[in-house]
């Protein structure tokens, strides 16, 4: 079997946003997205994109995505890479493919001359968690995630 992993395209939007769709699925989070093509067109490939998408092919089939962008330690001084969604299809698991991709864009980080190249995972989501630990990540558990959205972002900026 072949595959083969590409940097999207403008053409690309309804695939990544039914990869973003699927993923909200198996998070259990499918309720929060609210992403649209055009939303999605802007950011990835407006006047400034803000992040970038690579897919991977099985055999020319789409079948999983990375979606990810840069972000900056004022520690070492350089930019790093965040991984916000990674996704292969069920029945493509374990062929490798989400090894592929994390290389891939551990590759992208390393000639961009980044910093870290780093991620979130859900709690609940051993099957990640313990698939990024045979990679080699380690999990930050000193450290917690704070967010902002919808009204408590609104009332913060008035």
């Amino acid at each position: 079997m072949a595959l083969r992993i590409a940097s999207a395209t403008e053409r690309d939007l309804s695939l990544i946003l039914s990869f973003i769709k699927k993923l909200a699925e198996y998070e259990k989070l499918s309720h929060q997205v609210v992403a649209t093509e055009d939303l999605l067109r802007d950011a990835l490939f407006g006047a400034r994109p803000r992040a970038e998408v690579s897919i991977a092919y099985w055999n020319d089939e789409p079948v999983g995505f990375a979606l990810f962008f840069h972000n900056f330690s004022t520690f070492l001084g350089r930019s790093g890479i965040y991984l916000e969604d990674l996704f292969v299809d069920p029945p493509h698991r374990s062929k490798g493919i989400g090894k592929a991709l994390l290389i891939h864009v551990a590759r992208i980080a390393k000639e961009r001359k980044c910093g870290r190249f780093e991620w979130a995972v859900l709690d609940w989501n051993k099957p990640s968690i313990d698939f990024y630990k045979r990679l080699g990540a380690a999990p930050l558990d000193d450290w917690t995630l704070f967010r902002l959205t919808g009204d408590a972002l609104d009332r913060l900026v008035e």
